[in-house]
């Protein structure tokens, strides 16, 4: 399938296999539970593709049975992914460092992107050859394509997308041990209380209700604190939602400070697309746009196309490079991330997306130089116009809805689904938010706020980064 992967460095890839022995050193278990088996991905071939299809496999007529094929492929993705959907926590609480690179997780996520292509393709082939008909379901925390056998077809039992499954069973296993860590914690608490209360004295219930006050969690650490000045915003735009499975399309950043005047000498940068934009307090801007591989298109995305008006069917020649490809671009980006706090609405979107695509990202946030500041905890507690509600049970915490209480955008007017747009509306919605709050003393000028900036995740207490980990990677968040 290499014709259809694109143009990798294969250096990059290939070295990667050279740090599977410091991974099953500290990784022995999948997030399923079950044992990896190194060795197996000793044998994955990085540089030209991890599935069992060819090109011309793709194609409707081909002499192959598609049904094995999809049948095979589905199994590789669904092992790969296993492993791969623990690598960040894995990685993140490596506390002695005994794996210094997140390259091998990168180059297993390369490769996944491009099986998951394949598959596309062959479903799309099954379709075209009139074996089944697909349709989407959506399953608690995932959309997934559901096969329909033709009649007098073949069943397709075994070649059901099994992701729901997976992702739903992997997310209560989560919330099942985050109960029996609070229950044991409270039994805990109870027992060290329980010989320090005399008799007739405050029942046991009360004294752990009192001692376990409901306050701040650590999602705080992404607020933005008093101190907080210049910062980048950056959104990103992608042919879909999972880091190990879709491309970076389309990223877009500016520049703005908080407090501080717009510097007089700030490069302009691009327009914007729409010219009701005005750039105001915004400096610097940019956008970057990407391609993806010629299977990605040959299978076409009309969901992205009628959000954002990026046709992915158009983005495979050589003018467009992938960004998962283009080394420079994301040592460029990395740099920019680096130099100040990045402020992202629903930052775990351009997080994982980083973690999975941007070399050295995930090296430089663990070692406490990348600073995330997100919009969307600021809109949850900050902004009484995001209260839940029946249609909203946490609140209408989307990037429209914020930078349009926050007078960032006019009500007649629609998120644009573009980088650069959506990364503007949303610094501007955060400067006169948090200009409000200053003024009101509320927010991070509220009484016993904590007055300095937000630090990112790998800076927050021991004993509650894991939760924070389970927390970037459980679907069910909103």
């Amino acid at each position: 399938m290499s014709a259809m992967y694109g143009h990798a460095d294969d250096d990059w890839l290939m070295r990667a296999h050279g740090d599977i022995d410091q991974w099953a050193a500290v990784m022995d278990v999948d997030a399923d539970d079950r044992p990896i088996d190194w060795n197996w991905v000793r044998t994955l071939d990085l540089v030209h593709g991890v599935g069992v299809a060819t090109v011309h496999d793709c194609d409707a007529g081909a002499s192959s049975d598609v049904h094995d094929l999809l049948r095979r492929d589905l199994m590789i993705r669904d092992r790969l992914e296993a492993i791969l959907t623990c690598c960040d926590r894995v990685f993140m609480t490596d506390y002695d460092r005994l794996i210094p690179s997140y390259r091998l997780p990168r180059a297993l996520a390369h490769a996944n992107r491009r099986l998951n292509d394949e598959i596309n393709l062959l479903r799309d082939r099954g379709v075209t050859e009139g074996l089944w008909t697909v349709a989407y379901e959506h399953r608690e925390r995932v959309t997934v394509p559901v096969l329909q056998a033709a009649e007098g077809a073949p069943a397709v039992d075994d070649i059901q997308d099994r992701t729901a499954e997976l992702v739903n069973g992997r997310a209560e296993r989560r919330k099942r041990a985050r109960e029996q860590r609070g229950a044991g914690e409270r039994l805990m608490v109870a027992a060290n209380l329980e010989g320090a209360i005399a008799a007739g004295g405050a029942a046991a219930d009360e004294v752990t209700t009192a001692a376990s006050p409901i306050g701040s969690d650590w999602r705080d650490v992404y607020l933005p604190g008093r101190g907080l000045d210049a910062v980048m915003g950056i959104d990103i735009e992608t042919t879909g939602t999972d880091p190990l499975r879709d491309y970076i399309i389309d990223v877009g950043f500016e520049y703005m400070n908080m407090v501080a005047p717009r510097p007089q000498d700030a490069p302009a940068g691009m327009p914007y697309v729409d010219s009701s934009y005005q750039a105001g307090d915004a400096y610097g801007q940019a956008r970057l746009g990407f391609g993806v591989t010629r299977a990605n298109a040959w299978h076409g995305n009309e969901t992205i196309r009628n959000l954002t008006g990026i046709d992915v069917k158009m983005r495979s020649s050589s003018q467009w490079r992938l960004f998962d490809e283009w080394p420079q671009a994301q040592q460029g980006l990395l740099m920019r991330l680096e130099q100040q706090p990045f402020v992202a609405h629903n930052a775990n979107f351009e997080h994982r997306f980083f973690l999975h695509n941007v070399a050295g990202y995930a090296e430089s946030y663990r070692a406490g130089h990348i600073v995330i500041i997100d919009t969307m905890p600021m809109s949850r507690r900050w902004d009484e116009g995001s209260a839940p509600s029946e249609a909203h049970p946490y609140g209408d915490n989307s990037l429209e809805s914020y930078a349009k209480r926050q007078s960032a955008l006019p009500e007649d007017s629609s998120e644009r689904h573009l980088g650069l747009e959506d990364a503007h509306i949303m610094l501007v919605a955060m400067k006169h938010h948090l200009t409000a709050l200053r003024e009101a003393h509320r927010g991070p000028w509220a009484p016993m706020a904590c007055p300095v900036p937000a630090a990112n995740a790998p800076k927050v207490a021991a004993g509650r980064v894991v939760a924070a980990l389970e927390w970037w990677h459980d679907p069910s968040r909103t």
